[in-house]
């Protein structure tokens, strides 16, 4: 499965119950862990400490890095540590790259506004460059449950879908998990009009093939446990229904690297539901179709 976990500690990542919750997920997958403090290279952070010139960021980080270890340790882990300069998210992004990490873990939170969708959280540009699956989870929910019972995956006929639903299979079969297939038949825009009947029926078969593919992927990988579910509505809000209304204890769906201000200002599926689902969401990057 994954072998080594980074885990970003920042001002905004440094939080007891996700890094409890990353520790359960890397001893039941034997992963290692890496613990990566990043000193914000925007920021001003070089100051005079009785004559001696001190980067402040730096021996932030280090405590905030000596603190999440101690959390890894009650968990009897020991972690990796380090400390690097650079802009946060591409930093992350270029330390996956160089050191081979298999999978970023970081806690995200549920802000809104203008600014959050111009300006987006160190995560979600995580979310968006990182070539390795990346796990967030909110910060502001009272309970992450490990060990996961139920995954759901969403699928699209999508490379990126395909990708996701991969990893959604692997990671149920290393933890014994059941899964949950959702394809939503996307309606909006779509007219009352008789044509537009006839692509929403052409749609619902599609799904149908689809959702059918990843169940005997899932017998084929030893997974009997598997639910399918084909939905119509709005892909992000129907996801959203679906863990609502479903004992899921974790999402895995995919992403793209797109980029540019249509993508900043609109966000993806998967950056949506990133933002606001309870539970944990697997994102898996796939560049193109």
């Amino acid at each position: 499965m994954y072998h080594d976990v980074l885990v970003p500690v920042t001002a905004e990542t440094s939080d007891t119950r996700f890094l409890y919750h990353v520790g359960e997920l890397a001893t039941a997958i034997d992963a290692e862990v890496t613990l990566l403090a990043v000193a914000d290279t925007n920021r001003d952070s070089v100051t005079l400490v009785d004559g001696d010139v001190v980067d402040a960021l730096e021996t932030e980080g280090e405590q905030a890095l000596s603190d999440a270890e101690g959390v890894l340790e009650s968990l009897g882990l020991d972690a990796h540590t380090d400390v690097v300069q650079g802009s946060p998210a591409q930093t992350i992004v270029d330390y996956v790259d160089r050191y081979e990490h298999d999978l970023v873990a970081m806690p995200t939170h549920a802000r809104t506004g203008l600014q959050r969708y111009l300006l987006g959280s160190v995560t979600e540009k995580v979310v968006r460059l990182s070539p390795v699956p990346v796990l967030t989870a909110r910060t502001d929910e009272d309970d992450l449950a490990f060990p996961y019972d139920r995954l759901l995956v969403a699928v699209d006929g999508s490379a990126a879908s395909r990708r996701a639903s991969e990893h959604a299979l692997s990671l149920a079969a290393a933890l014994d998990a059941g899964v949950d297939v959702l394809s939503v038949v996307d309606t909006g825009g779509i007219g009352p009009d008789v044509r537009a009947q006839l692509v929403t029926e052409r749609a619902r078969e599609s799904a149908q093939d689809l959702v059918r593919d990843v169940e005997t992927d899932a017998t084929d990988r030893g997974i009997s446990d598997v639910r399918t579910e084909i939905v119509e509505g709005l892909p992000a809000d129907a996801i959203a229904s679906y863990v609502d209304d479903h004992a899921v204890d974790a999402v895995v769906m995919g992403t793209t690297g797109r980029t540019g201000m249509d993508r900043v200002l609109l966000g993806s599926v998967a950056e949506k539901t990133v933002r606001t689902a309870p539970v944990p969401v697997l994102t898996v990057r796939h560049d193109g179709d």
